[in-house]
């Protein structure tokens, strides 16, 4: 494919020209593209970060998507809903979404492959169909792309912030409010490189709404609502508040005598325009057994 940036592309980036030229294709495949050297600038290799000046000859060489590296395996998942688009999961605590650092197998997208075969590649081969992510010790809904299309549509619809996000938290300490606010920006802790930190000036926007839904002696549950999707947003912003999660000693809970082996938190309701009809679709998981247990017990 070749053409000549117009003179209206001068002082855009080269990355961004890509997308605005090609928008058939994922941001992060014509980023591929531009780091295998598929893509040349008046007939020499360029950089993403390239600024135009108009009037250049670009021409892309495009290349197929690499095999997918994660493999198939024989898991138990719960589908909550599937289309020719997307399929909705109710991830269970302990399962990891997709491979990285000491996660191989057993993971999420490792199910999904056995399951369903083909996935979208927008993500790439480690993480096929994946366009967000729940913490390991997070259950809850999560939902996978089929399609690159059907990827980058709801990649835009998360960007945009027209996905319903809503969790149920139980926390340590009584919350005083009803309801309440948490803007604060979350970056990675320099200090302790596994947590997250919203205590500095620094980092990416972040939106917590909660609310009280039942006040016990020690504890509270409440139901989020986040405006963004950043990384250990609900456990950073309520941790900040003095109401770390139950079980999850990372953000300052202490050790749970009433919940072992993963934290109370659970993505309860996920809302979202369906790629394939364009209808609305509102996904919901039940509250896992062992956390219902929790609450009927009334000893907190």
């Amino acid at each position: 494919m070749e053409w000549v940036a117009a003179p209206e592309a001068a002082g855009q980036r080269l990355d961004r020209h890509l997308q605005t030229s090609l928008p058939e294709y994922s941001r992060s495949r014509l980023q591929d593209w531009v780091r295998d050297g598929n893509v040349k600038v008046n007939a020499r290799p360029a950089k993403s970060s390239m600024l135009l000046k108009g009037g250049e000859r670009i021409e892309v060489m495009p290349a197929d998507l690499p095999p997918l590296r994660a493999e198939a395996e024989d898991l138990p998942i719960d589908v909550l809903y599937e289309d020719d688009a997307v399929i909705g999961i109710n991830k269970r605590s302990g399962m990891v979404v997709h491979a990285g650092a000491g996660n191989h197998s057993g993971t999420l997208v490792n199910a999904l492959l056995h399951r369903f075969e083909a996935l979208s590649g927008a993500g790439g081969d480690l993480r096929p169909g994946i366009v967000h992510r729940l913490d390991k010790e997070t259950s809850g809904v999560l939902v996978v792309a089929r399609t690159d299309a059907a990827h980058r549509h709801l990649a835009e619809q998360f960007q945009s912030r027209t996905v319903e996000k809503i969790y149920l938290a139980l926390v340590h300490g009584v919350v005083g409010a009803d309801t309440g606010t948490v803007d604060k920006p979350i970056t990675r802790d320099p200090m302790r490189r596994t947590r997250m930190t919203c205590k500095l000036e620094t980092g990416r926007h972040a939106l917590t709404f909660w609310t009280v839904l039942r006040r016990f002696a020690k504890h509270t549950l409440l139901e989020v609502k986040i405006g963004t999707g950043r990384t250990h947003q609900i456990r950073v912003h309520l941790s900040s508040l003095g109401h770390p999660i139950v079980g999850d000693p990372l953000y300052g809970a202490p050790v749970s005598k009433i919940l072992a082996g993963r934290f109370f938190l659970h993505a309860a309701r996920l809302a979202f325009q369906s790629p394939a009809s364009g209808e609305l679709v509102t996904l919901e998981a039940p509250l896992p057994p062992e956390l219902v247990a929790i609450i009927k017990a009334e000893q907190l």
